[in-house]
């Protein structure tokens, strides 16, 4: 995949605030400093445009970021990239949680063409937050793609540990959890494959 350009096309917190131009989807999903942005920036090439902090909880927008990019024999790629709230994050009041979540919702019911990523961090066994996200996407039937980030925290006898946790806990196959870190790029190559492959997918189906 060869990126062509990328930009924040719209902050939301409703459906009127969404952008016009209906593009299929690549929502991320994850806690409260779980790694979305960074890994949005990753994966296009970009050091700031989707903004990181580490503080947690700071993401309190959907943000839709608009990317070009062609495929290694030249079709044309168009989509968003979609960094929504973290869920999780207790140093919050309990009524703007709810909120984040009510924006989540509203989204989810959004419809429009969507591949779910949801990010949990390898370090730890996903909690009951990241299950219940996990399950409510499953049951809405969306596909979802579980991302292990930031693996560089890890040795690579650790990462088996600590992978057989995840998919044990998730109820998913270990085989089919994707590993990475924003810091080596590992899992990059990867994770543009399968975004090529489901805009292929919604192209063929003409979306």
């Amino acid at each position: 995949m060869r990126l062509k350009h990328s930009e924040l096309a719209s902050s939301a917190v409703k459906q009127a605030q969404y952008p016009a131009e209906l593009l299929p989807q690549i929502a991320l999903f994850g806690r409260s400093n779980a790694g979305k942005s960074s890994l949005i920036n990753t994966l296009i090439e970009r050091k700031n445009l989707a903004r990181t902090s580490s503080a947690p909880g700071k993401t309190r927008l959907l943000n839709f970021y608009r990317v070009e990019a062609l495929t290694d024999d030249g079709q044309p790629l168009r989509w968003y990239f979609v960094d929504l709230p973290g869920y999780g994050y207790a140093k919050v009041a309990k009524s703007e949680r709810d909120h984040w979540l009510r924006i989540i919702e509203e989204y989810l019911r959004w419809d429009t063409p969507k591949l779910c990523w949801q990010l949990v961090d390898i370090r730890h066994q996903p909690s009951t937050q990241d299950i219940a996200m996990y399950d409510i996407l499953r049951d809405n039937g969306f596909e979802v793609v579980l991302i292990a980030n930031k693996a560089d925290k890890l040795s690579k006898n650790q990462r088996q540990k600590a992978l057989s946790i995840i998919a044990k806990t998730m109820g998913a196959p270990k085989d089919s959890l994707v590993v990475f870190s924003a810091i080596t790029r590992e899992g990059k190559e990867q994770l543009q494959v399968l975004a090529a492959a489901y805009l292929q997918q919604q192209a063929a189906g003409g979306i």
